[in-house]
């Protein structure tokens, strides 16, 4: 079993030899590729010359993982490249695309593995120890609004692909990341940003080192942009993190707390054919979409690291409300009034996490094994409500929810041999319904369900800077508690069969990572997926609902070149097919996305990156007659050190989006919908919201 580094990015160090050989094999066991190492030289006196110790942007070096798809990614990174939107730091992430559907206030859509995540769906995030991941939200199942994410506080993030890993149960089928926050700053600073169509961002951040080994962090942000849009956006976003830790990686504790509170006007999805019928590709069928959002809470976390074991506790309290306003079929249910209709959602969540860790033998082999039990408990009130203008006038749906997740898992890493290593894993998970329906009695019910998970990874070697991996599991994702206990449609009083609580996925990957070539680190992995039930997107409600099951396959290939210590290649390429066990197509399953990018870093004070994001053709209906475009665009980022005209440190940056101003979509569907106006009929057709056209923000930061 690995275990990372905190490492700072630059350290020296004076040793006595011996130590310092000791240390720096240390080090690199530790950091594998995390770290670049020069020659110590002794010097007369038995000393050694400064070392220096140079942080990479990834720690995917050979041995440092259980999987091929599996790595980590570090702040480094994360500055390089421009980011339009907060969640857009998973795009990092090899094989994943971030777009966004409706305003920026939502949650953005997220595309891996032959998914359309629709907000979060199977793809399990995390940030600073909490889930972000709703479950029976309001607007859809596994809702990931990541808007309130700092990334200016992020230190790195561990993500891992497929239902291979015992630490990780609901949503986490294709995949999940773990994103971490610092606990200090380098010294306190101030960034200023502004840029075309209103956008304007201010953050300041600054830690405080107090009596008894005790570190205080404050950030706060605050953020407004109106966008391409003919109805401007008014995004309005407020946020602040306040942290207090103690200890260090051996031992410690800290306390969190998160204040966040947005509200937006959206421009939502409109028809391709209005657009061709010479009406502007930056106007709005609604000017009264939108929405507000606010996420507070409190966390802490304490753990312990000895010579043969770990442990850790954290537990959070959060409350959480979003009121959502879309109109996606414009005039099709409601000719006098229009579709608009609200998805409401306020809640409590409370969780606790412990694991438990050591190091021991079993049966004459080296062995580390984790024990831990995760708890969550959400209580919701979440509704569904025809409105006019945000003026609701009737209740479709309205529930009180309390939905209780346990999980508890036991996972060992054994080595065979000194070239086999194996990871054993077992997770049980529970899940409890309790819907209390307030508008149709008939809908309310309690459900449970329960389901086990087996996991093994194997992986051989290193030879020649190189290894391969085989990792099988069972996953899972819970389905919406609503649909557990579902009798009655609420819009047409049809009959409804209930879903299961809790839908299995079953997975299968092999793979290999090497660095044989000097400077490279590359992986190959072919997968394999089936869910014995698929979540679909509904265009007319906004929301998803339980369909056929599915078998999905494909290809990534992960690359990152550094030549020099100056020069850094990415290049992230992912091919799937998506298919229902029927045969037929699985609409928005994409069937590529790519990243390319070149990063040129510290160049007499200059920095220059430069990323090419690709999201292929998917199916828009099943039978395939019907395919979405795809999209290809450049980001660029130029930023210049300023050493010495404000503080000790100052940097100036431009980012350009869409540089070369392609016209291009961020979401594609196809369904049924119906103009506003008079003597307009129901057509289907193509419904899609644009990407932003070339847009350049320029970042001024400062740190004292």
């Amino acid at each position: 079993m690995h275990a990372s580094t905190n490492l700072p990015s630059t350290t020296t160090l004076r040793r006595r030899p011996l130590c310092a050989s000791v240390w720096l094999i240390c080090a690199a066991w530790h950091g594998g590729a995390a770290a670049q190492t020069a020659t110590p030289v002794p010097t007369a006196a038995g000393a050694l010359d400064p070392v220096e110790i140079r942080g990479r942007h990834y720690d995917n070096a050979v041995g440092s993982s259980d999987a091929a798809s599996q790595g980590r990614i570090r702040a480094e990174l994360l500055a390089s490249r421009p980011a339009l939107r907060p969640g857009e730091v998973l795009e990092f992430v090899p094989g994943l695309i971030v777009t966004q559907h409706s305003g920026d206030g939502k949650a953005n859509q997220y595309f891996l593995r032959g998914f359309n995540l629709d907000h979060g769906t199977d793809f399990a995030t995390a940030v600073a120890g909490m889930p972000v991941n709703m479950p029976s939200h309001g607007h859809g199942q596994g809702y990931t609004d990541l808007n309130f994410l700092m990334p200016e506080l992020v230190e790195r993030i561990s993500y891992r692909k497929g239902p291979y890993f015992a630490t990780h149960g609901n949503f986490a089928s294709a995949g999940a990341a773990d994103i971490e926050y610092r606990r200090r700053f380098d010294g306190p600073f101030v960034q200023l940003s502004l840029g075309q169509n209103g956008y304007r961002r201010a953050v300041g951040g600054a830690s405080w080192e107090l009596d008894g080994g005790r570190s205080l962090l404050a950030a706060v942000e605050g953020m407004g942009n109106d966008g391409p849009w003919e109805v401007p956006e008014q995004l309005r976003r407020k946020n602040a993190v306040l942290s207090l830790s103690e200890g260090g990686r051996a031992q410690g504790l800290s306390l969190s707390l998160m204040a966040y509170d947005a509200r937006w006007t959206a421009t939502d999805q409109v028809p391709q054919a209005w657009i061709d019928a010479g009406n502007s590709r930056w106007g709005s069928l609604d000017a009264s979409d939108g929405g507000n959002t606010s996420r507070y809470s409190l966390s802490g976390e304490w753990h312990r690291i000895g010579a043969n074991g770990e442990t850790r506790v954290s537990a959070y309290a959060m409350r959480y409300q979003l009121a959502l306003y879309s109109n996606f079929t414009y005039t099709l249910e409601r000719p006098t009034t229009g579709d608009q209709f609200s998805q409401q959602d306020r809640r409590s969540v409370y969780g606790l996490q412990a694991s438990l860790a050591w190091s021991h033998g079993l049966a004459g082999l080296d062995a580390r094994t984790e024990a831990g039990v995760q708890l969550r408990h959400d209580r919701a009130r979440v509704g569904l409500f025809d409105t006019q203008a945000r003026q609701a006038f009737h209740t479709v749906r309205d529930d009180r929810l309390r939905e209780t997740a346990l999980g508890m898992y036991l996972q060992s890493h054994v080595t065979l041999q000194p070239w086999l290593r194996s990871v054993l894993g077992l997770r049980a998970d529970r899940m409890q319904f309790d819907v209390d329906s307030l508008s149709n009695a008939a809908n309310s019910g309690k459900t449970s369900d329960f389901q086990v998970s087996p996991k093994l990874s194997l992986v051989a070697g290193p030879w020649q800077r190189s290894e391969v991996f085989l990792n099988l599991g069972r996953g899972l994702h819970s389905n919406d508690a609503r649909g557990t206990t579902a009798r009655v449609d609420p819009r047409s009083g049809d009959a409804l069969k209930a879903v299961p609580g809790l839908v299995a996925s079953q997975g299968w990957e092999i793979g290999a990572r090497s660095e044989a070539w000097p400077g490279l680190q590359t992986s190959l992995a072919y997968w394999h997926l089936d869910f014995d039930s698929e979540l679909v997107y509904i265009g007319d409600a906004g929301a998803t609902e339980a369909s056929a099951a599915s078998r999905r396959h494909g290809v990534e290939w992960n690359n990152r070149w550094t030549p020099s210590r100056h020069v850094l290649f990415d290049a992230d390429l992912a091919w799937t097919h998506a298919r229902f066990v029927n045969g037929d197509h699985i609409p928005n399953a994409v069937d590529s996305v790519a990243s390319l990018a070149m990063t040129l870093q510290d160049l007499a004070g200059w920095t220059a990156s430069l990323q090419w994001r690709y999201l292929g053709s998917g199916a828009l209906i099943e039978d395939n007659t019907v395919r979405s475009d795809p999209s290809s665009t450049f980001n660029l980022r130029l930023m210049r050190r300023l050493d010495g005209w404000v503080g000790r440190h100052s940097e100036l940056t431009l980012d350009v989006f869409n540089l070369f101003n392609r016209q291009v979509n961020d979401i594609q569907y196809q369904y049924a919908y119906q103009m506003p106006g008079a003597g307009q009929s129901p057509q289907e057709g193509r419904i899609v919201h644009p990407a932003e056209p070339r847009s350049l923000r320029l970042t001024w930061r400062t740190a004292f």
